[in-house]
C-alpha cells in the first residue's frame, strides 16, 4: 500500500489529464474504500507532479502499462492508467490506439471524429459496426522489498456508428457510437446509464478488487 492510510495526502493516481475520467473513476471507488476521500485522495498526474509518457506501445494493453508504470515510479503512489479507443470493423480495428490522434492532432475529439465520418460516408449502415475497447492497468510500486506488482482488465462496448453526432454529453467519439440494444447515441446517455455500460466502466469495474486489496 502507498500513500498514509486514512491521510489527506493523494492515495491513488490515475496517469491522465482528462477530468472526464477522473470523475468516472472517482465515481467508481466512492464507498469501496473505507475512509477514502475520493475527491482529495483520488488524484490526477497533473496533481502530483506525474510525468508525460510517450504512448509508444502497440496494444491498449501496452500502452495503460506505459502510464501507470512511469506515474507509480515518479510518485510511489499506486497508479491506475488506461488507453482506450473506437476499433471500426471496416477499418480492420482502426483508429485503435490512434484514435485520439486520428486526424493528426492528439486530443481534437471534433477533428478526429468529423476525420472518421467522412472516410465512412459511402459504408452502408449494416456495415457501420464498431466498438470502444479499453485496458485498465494497476501498477502498485514497490515498498520495503516487496516487487511492484501489476494487473490488466479490459472492457468492450460495442455497437453502430451513426451518420452525425447526436448528443452533448461525453467525449471524445461518444456521439458517434449508438450501443447495440440502444436507440441513442453514448452522448444521449446519463452519466450513470454511460458509467454502466461504458467499455471503461468494465475495464475499471473488472479491476477494482486489485484497486481495493492495494488501497487497503
Amino acid at each position: 500500500m502507498s500513500g498514509a492510510p486514512g491521510g489527506a495526502g493523494p492515495r491513488l493516481v490515475l496517469a491522465t489529464h482528462n477530468q472526464g475520467k477522473l470523475r468516472e473513476l472517482r465515481e467508481l471507488l466512492r464507498g469501496h474504500v473505507p475512509g477514502l476521500d475520493v475527491e482529495a485522495q483520488v488524484v490526477d498526474a497533473a496533481a502530483v507532479g506525474g510525468p508525460d509518457v510517450v504512448e509508444d506501445g502497440v496494444t491498449f494493453g501496452e500502452n495503460s502499462l506505459l502510464k501507470a508504470r512511469a506515474v507509480a515510479a515518479a510518485t510511489g503512489l499506486v497508479a491506475v492508467a488506461d488507453d482506450s479507443g473506437l476499433s471500426v470493423d471496416v477499418l480492420g480495428g482502426a483508429p485503435g490506439i490512434f484514435s485520439a490522434r486520428w486526424a493528426g492532432r492528439h486530443g481534437d475529439d471534433r477533428a478526429n471524429l468529423e476525420l472518421l465520418l467522412a472516410q465512412l460516408a459511402d459504408v452502408r449502415d449494416e456495415h457501420r459496426g464498431a466498438a470502444f475497447v479499453c485496458a485498465a492497468a494497476l501498477v502498485v510500486p514497490a515498498n520495503q522489498g516487496d516487487a511492484a506488482r501489476e494487473h490488466v482488465e479490459y472492457g468492450e462496448l460495442k455497437g453502430t456508428l451513426l451518420r452525425e453526432p447526436r448528443g452533448e454529453g461525453g467525449f471524445g467519439y461518444d456521439p458517434i457510437l449508438r450501443p447495440d440494444g440502444l436507440d441513442r447515441s453514448c452522448a444521449e446517455l446519463t452519466r450513470e446509464e454511460k458509467n454502466a455500460i461504458s467499455h471503461r466502466g468494465q475495464a475499471f469495474r473488472a479491476l477494482l478488487p486489485a484497486i481495493v486489496e492495494a488501497l487497503s
